[in-house]
């Protein structure tokens, strides 16, 4: 017992230790001075310190949950931190050259976003069999969401036409989370909290994501003087890069079915009652 105990201990202070190392040392590397009326630059810092901090909550608290609801806290841990360092040098590039820092930030995406579809699936197979077809349709459709975007952003193709790639991409997304086969399972095999889980996820991807849009057709459809229209990109982008990384992990945590009291049969969970509180790492199985 004592000896768990320290082992706890021990790793939560590493954990903290890196996180602290992390953020220090790559605030160090900046040669520039963060001014007083940047907006966009201190948005920037505002969410590199937020998703450190996410990071760690999400790291910290995973020992709290049972078995395959662990992966699922990890892979929020994961996006959070990922996040966060490209955070801190996208900031440094925007104070240092006050220009949009397009590569760093879909480099960014290109991994957070993936794993961020990871989680429906992982959320469903924690409870049932799922086809790996489900997977696969979510990370083409991500991929498809954010090659369209960048390559209109990166001067690649035409804007307009890479922002209807893009938004086909989203939508394809979206039809297999409503109407597809993970919907169908959530629906049918998904116990109430799990549900509630894969509900909450869905509205993120909704409505979270729908904010990328708008920072994309304020940034390069209005017509608005350059400085202006990156302004407005970055801060709707940051804004909704912190909505993503952090809600998600959250959502999952504060909605993880977890209960009181279960029975599982068959690979099955049978809920008879939710209560989080009760059950954190003293999950009772009753056969």
């Amino acid at each position: 017992m004592i000896l768990s105990a320290l082992k706890s201990m021990y790793k939560k202070g590493l954990l903290s230790l890196t996180l602290l190392g992390l953020s220090t040392s790559v605030f160090a590397t900046s040669g520039q001075v963060l001014q007083s009326s940047d907006f966009v630059g201190i948005t920037f810092w505002l969410i590199s310190m937020a998703l450190v901090a996410s990071t760690a909550f999400f790291f910290l608290e995973r020992d709290r949950v049972v078995g395959k609801w662990k992966t699922s806290l990890t892979v929020s841990g994961l996006v959070t931190l990922v996040a966060a360092v490209h955070y801190f040098y996208m900031r440094d590039v925007w104070v240092a050259t006050g220009s949009t820092p397009t590569v760093y930030r879909y480099i960014d995406w290109l991994i957070t976003v993936p794993l961020l579809m990871i989680e429906f699936y992982l959320i469903l197979s924690a409870i049932t069999k799922v086809n790996s077809g489900v997977f696969w349709r979510l990370v083409i459709g991500t991929l498809v969401m954010l090659i369209g975007g960048y390559v209109g952003e990166a001067g690649y193709a035409d804007v307009m036409t890479s922002f209807i790639v893009g938004m086909l991409g989203w939508f394809y997304i979206l039809y297999e989370i409503f109407a597809g086969e993970a919907s169908k399972i959530s629906a049918n095999k998904a116990p109430a909290t799990v549900q509630k889980a894969f509900n909450t996820m869905r509205l993120i991807v909704t409505f979270g994501w729908a904010i990328y849009p708008l920072g994309y057709y304020f940034g390069y459809l209005t017509g608005s003087d350059p400085a202006s229209s990156m302004a407005s990109l970055n801060i709707i982008y940051n804004l909704a890069d912190v909505l993503k990384a952090a809600q998600s992990g959250l959502c999952y945590y504060c909605e993880k079915p977890i209960v009181g009291n279960y029975a599982i049969s068959g690979g099955h969970i049978s809920h008879e009652r939710c209560n989080a509180d009760v059950f954190l790492k003293q999950g009772k199985k009753r056969n």
